[in-house]
């Protein structure tokens, strides 16, 4: 007569059956990273073998977007990436540009951009007239284009405009950047602006 089984031996067979990884260790399952034994979406392995795999499919993407002058599909994903990089794309400026100025804060790109021309000034004359232009233009309370800054900046530049240098605006322009980075480049990747012209992008893709 076989043997019965108890009721506990069953359940803690049950249990290791429940438990036990579902592959061997060495066999990860198709598609996933070594640290995701899962596959699951969330993996951020996945998350970037798609977006290479999605590059990878549409190599003529970058020569057809630059006949129609717009940013490539692997240029918008980049920007997504790093706001750095977006800032120093031109098409990259202009979309977020028109975003900044549905939320009336255009400004501040505008001033951000201002400086970094001012840094790249080497003529003295040129130099003190760009930045008393920015004074007036983004500084100035009496200016309809002020950008938030905070007392202690401004007493500084105050202070720098008897001798304007082409980097008095260095602090300001960080607090700015920072600003535009932690605020609006967030609602920026979730606006109908940057997803529409990701969209744009990815249907031009799958045409070729």
């Amino acid at each position: 007569m076989p043997r019965s089984v108890s009721g506990v031996e069953m359940r803690k067979r049950q249990a290791a059956h429940i438990e036990a990884p579902p592959q061997a260790p060495g066999r990860p399952r198709p598609n996933t990273c070594c640290l995701c034994w899962c596959g699951c979406c969330k993996c951020l392995w996945n998350e970037d073998r798609m977006e290479r795999s999605e590059r990878q499919t549409c190599k003529m993407d970058s020569i057809e977007a630059a006949d129609d002058q717009l940013p490539s599909l692997d240029e918008v994903l980049s920007w997504a990436r790093s706001f750095e990089m977006m800032l120093r794309s031109k098409e990259g400026r202009e979309v977020f540009q028109e975003f900044l100025r549905s939320e009336y804060s255009e400004d501040n790109l505008l001033f951000w951009l201002a400086c970094e021309e001012l840094k790249q000034e080497t003529n003295p004359t040129a130099v003190d007239e760009k930045a008393r232009i920015i004074y007036e233009d983004y500084v100035s309370i009496l200016s309809p284009k002020e950008v938030s800054l905070d007392s202690r900046v401004r007493e500084g530049i105050n202070q720098s405009l008897a001798e304007p240098s082409n980097v008095m605006y260095e602090e300001a322009q960080l607090q700015i950047y920072t600003l535009m980075h932690r605020d609006s480049f967030p609602r920026f990747l979730n606006s109908s602006v940057y997803r529409d012209l990701l969209a744009n992008r990815r249907r031009t893709c799958l045409d070729t």
